[in-house]
């Protein structure tokens, strides 16, 4: 992967800090594009997913339990978000983390892989989560030009099929192209991934 991939991926995880920092009290209850989970499960998932990338980005990737969500009930669901995102971020700035594999097994058990390859996975799913809740407050994301050109080929490689249809399934089947979207890269990546880019929270209600 011929880009600054950690770089990157800083980027679309700070963004997504600045998102969920952005909710009120009021908010944690409002729906979201993933239909099965209000404002508060949405965020505890994306911390799970930046506790097991921390994890393994130390090696630890194959115990089950770092993988498990964390529970942000209570009053301040951004400052536990705050804490995870800061881990992962510190866990791939660590040296020689490009030299290391990634066991994931959500994604698939058998094998391990190469850490660009696997901060490219989360990387493509912070900036998607990061429009999620952003979509969910009325807001409008806020990424570098580089982050978006960089997430398209992503997003291009993510495998289609019946495993986009199940009700666990990171992204949901991708959606038809958008007529003179043709130009708009970011909607291009949110289509590719099930998302429609006009989704509003009274569409989940």
């Amino acid at each position: 992967m011929d880009i600054d991939i950690v770089r990157l991926d800083r980027a679309a995880v700070l963004e997504s800090v600045r998102v969920v920092e952005s909710a009120g009290r009021g908010d944690w209850d409002r729906p979201t594009p993933c239909s099965r989970w209000n404002l508060r499960r949405l965020v505890e998932h994306m911390g799970a997913q930046h506790l097991g990338f921390a994890a393994a980005a130390r090696g630890e990737g194959g115990d089950a339990a770092v993988w498990q969500t964390p529970s942000f009930d209570g009053d301040d669901p951004a400052a536990r978000y705050r804490e995870t995102a800061d881990l992962v971020l510190a866990a791939f700035a660590q040296p020689g983390v490009l030299d290391a594999r990634f066991t994931l097994p959500e994604i698939d058990a058998a094998t391990t892989f190469a850490a660009p390859t696997a901060i490219g996975f989360h990387f493509i799913d912070y900036v998607v989560h990061s429009w999620d809740a952003a979509a969910t407050l009325g807001m409008r994301t806020g990424f570098p030009p580089a982050v978006v050109e960089a997430a398209l080929p992503i997003a291009l490689r993510v495998p289609g099929g019946q495993r986009r249809e199940r009700p666990d399934a990171a992204f949901a089947p991708a959606l038809a192209p958008e007529d003179g979207a043709g130009t708009d890269t970011f909607r291009i990546v949110l289509t590719t991934l099930g998302r429609s880019p006009d989704w509003s929270p009274s569409q989940g209600s």
